[in-house]
């Protein structure tokens, strides 16, 4: 599938490029986006360059998307959303968050709009869009709740992070839920 960049006004999703190396060399660079996210830590310029040759423009041929956020049209990247299809009609999403422009409502905004995108009959035209993050990652759980995301469970070490088995909370939104706060998450999501 074609790249499909989109925006509100205030967010820009866009296909993360060769020019944003350094700037997404940076990002995950920093401890808290290594804490939470697979990526590898230390993080080099070369992981960054792999990460746009052989996840992104494959990923988009693949029907996985990867969308870079920025704050402009021609901004940096401080931001990176993806959805991986698992099949034909489910994609799991997935996220990170320069620790600088946090609070700021960037990433709800861009998981709005993939998650719009991931359902339209003229997007991926899912049914099901899963997330997961490692247990105590609030930041995630909270964002993943206000998106519509539904809580189903904990995973006893059903994730590897480099290398390491960690536990990690799971989630869904379906096509048919809405996009408002989901009910019944456990308090233990929220610290």
């Amino acid at each position: 599938m074609d790249a499909h960049p989109m925006s509100n006004g205030t967010v820009w999703l866009s296909l993360p490029t060769l020019d944003d190396v350094d700037a997404i060399t940076e990002c995950c660079r920093q401890p808290s986006v290594a804490e939470w996210v697979t990526v590898p830590s230390p993080y080099h310029r070369e992981d960054a360059t792999g990460f746009i040759a052989d996840i992104v423009g494959p990923g988009w041929a693949a029907r996985s998307p990867t969308w870079a956020l920025r704050e402009h049209a021609e901004g940096p990247v401080v931001g990176m959303v993806t959805l991986e299809a698992t099949d034909a009609s489910a994609a799991e999403i997935g996220f990170w968050l320069d620790a600088r422009k946090r609070r700021r409502g960037l990433m709800a905004q861009a998981v709005h709009m993939v998650c719009d995108f991931g359902f339209r009959t003229d997007g991926l035209d899912l049914d099901r869009i899963s997330w997961r993050a490692f247990v105590g990652n609030h930041a995630s759980a909270a964002l993943a709740r206000r998106a519509g995301f539904r809580f189903e469970g904990t995973a006893r070490l059903g994730s590897l992070q480099r290398g390491v088995r960690r536990d990690h909370w799971f989630a869904g939104r379906l096509r048919t839920d809405p996009s408002a706060p989901a009910p019944d998450w456990p308090a233990e999501c929220f610290g």
